[in-house]
């Protein structure tokens, strides 16, 4: 596939089959994922790539604590309720989501669904848990880096048929997956990717969000006319 193919054609895929991935492809992919640029070379990023039954633990922690009213708990800090155009965007996709999947606004019961999916990982039959070193949290720099290599591992994913979804809901529980995946302390669990086959029924996997036009959000200066 031409890059700019894989780039113009890849979306968030939440609906996967059950057919497993094999290590020989997910190393693959990391290979390539691994080509990302970052600051001076540092690659400051590390991969727990889970299936099987520790995934399902992870799952099942995640939607214990959550039901529990167990308040997330994340290594990184956490971000403040998105307002103005950043809200407005947030609504259009959850809205062309809850379209997609006929869930009305009052349906309490399949929103809540819709939610639980994320901290189950989608049920994907992979989740990456995407770490960097502790010792770079202030740095901000390290963040971009590891989403920088985060993108590329969805891309390289992409072009060999399989779909993902960055999931910054898999690890709100972050204590749960450390523990199941046997994370290193000295290591930030940053997101996960859920990853996998998609599911040609799951109606959500053919929503494709809208993006600003290119002089929304870019500036040139310099240029003759």
């Amino acid at each position: 596939m031409e890059v700019d193919q894989a780039i113009q054609e890849r979306r968030s895929i939440r609906g996967f089959t059950d057919e497993p991935v094999s290590r020989e492809l997910l190393e693959e992919v990391i290979a390539l994922a691994n080509r990302a640029p970052s600051s001076m070379n540092t690659q400051p990023w590390h991969l727990h790539v889970l299936t099987g039954e520790l995934l399902e633990r992870v799952r099942q922690g995640n939607t214990e604590r959550m039901l529990g009213g167990v308040t997330p708990t994340r290594d990184i800090e956490d971000y403040a309720a998105y307002e103005g155009e950043h809200r407005a965007r947030q609504i259009e996709i959850a809205v062309q989501l809850f379209e997609a999947m006929g869930i009305e606004r009052n349906d309490k019961e399949r929103r809540q669904d819709w939610v639980m999916r994320g901290f189950r990982q989608f049920d994907a039959p992979v989740s990456i848990v995407v770490c960097f070193d502790r010792s770079l949290l202030s740095n901000t720099i390290a963040h971009f880096d590891t989403g920088a290599m985060t993108y590329g591992l969805v891309l390289a994913a992409w072009n060999r048929g399989l779909g993902a979804v960055i999931n910054g809901q898999g690890i709100m529980q972050s204590p749960v997956v450390r523990d199941v995946a046997q994370i290193p302390e000295d290591q930030v669990i940053l997101t996960c990717v859920a990853l996998g086959w998609p599911d040609k029924d799951f109606v959500a996997n053919s929503v494709v969000s809208r993006r600003r036009p290119v002089e929304n959000a870019a500036r040139f200066l310099g240029f003759d006319d």
